[in-house]
């Protein structure tokens, strides 16, 4: 478990093609998504928090810090990751973050332990997953020393492309394979009504 570390789940999207609401929050293997996310994320980290704008309320069972956008305007996943750095260098000890999307119920268990393995060897980096030769931006080491370059990014500079800020600054790419047993990426996430029904038929697939 990483203690100088802290991790972000990105649940801020204001998801139109599931007809609004909190992806996070769906019906989902006897809970909902976010726990899910959270049996395979919590575990990897000591320090652990939510993106999510609105009323943090309606997420208070998981006894998380909730944190809004500190950028108005529903600026997209970079405002929440800017959030989250800001939040971790004022709040905790951690040099770094490591962000998951709030509706991946099959993220990598290994996810930041190899993330931080690949920025060691590239300090001041931000490493991000890829997976069948496609990055995941919103998986991704961000260390808190580019806050405010992000901030600068997304304010000054009005944009909100992940991967845009990503190919700006120093990072390196790491590979996660596609499990053979279960045959789904992992970074698999659920946008549409077929894809929560397909999440369940896996994860009952995955019972033993």
């Amino acid at each position: 478990m990483k203690r100088d570390i802290a991790g972000l789940i990105l649940a801020g999207g204001q998801s139109r093609r599931m007809g609004g609401g909190d992806k996070a929050l769906l019906p989902l293997g006897g809970g909902c998504v976010l726990d899910q996310v959270l049996s395979r994320f919590g575990p990897q980290l000591e320090t652990l928090a939510l993106s999510a704008n609105g009323d943090p309320a309606r997420f208070a069972r998981f006894g998380l810090p909730v944190l809004a956008d500190t950028i108005e305007g529903f600026a997209g996943p970079l405002a929440g990751i800017l959030t989250g750095l800001e939040w971790a260098a004022a709040g905790t000890p951690c040099r770094a973050i490591v962000t998951a999307a709030g509706d991946t119920p099959f993220l990598p268990p290994d996810l930041v332990d190899r993330l931080a393995a690949a920025a060691h060897q590239h300090p001041g980096s931000i490493a991000v997953a890829s997976s069948a030769g496609r990055r995941h931006p919103t998986f991704a080491l961000w260390p808190t020393g580019c806050r405010e370059a992000l901030r600068h990014f997304l304010v000054d500079e009005d944009n909100r492309r992940v991967s845009t800020f990503i190919e700006q600054h120093g990072h390196v790419d790491v590979e996660f394979p596609v499990p053979q047993s279960v045959g789904i990426d992992p970074f698999f996430n659920i946008n549409v009504p077929d894809d929560l029904a397909q999440a369940e038929q896996l994860l009952q697939s995955m019972s033993p």
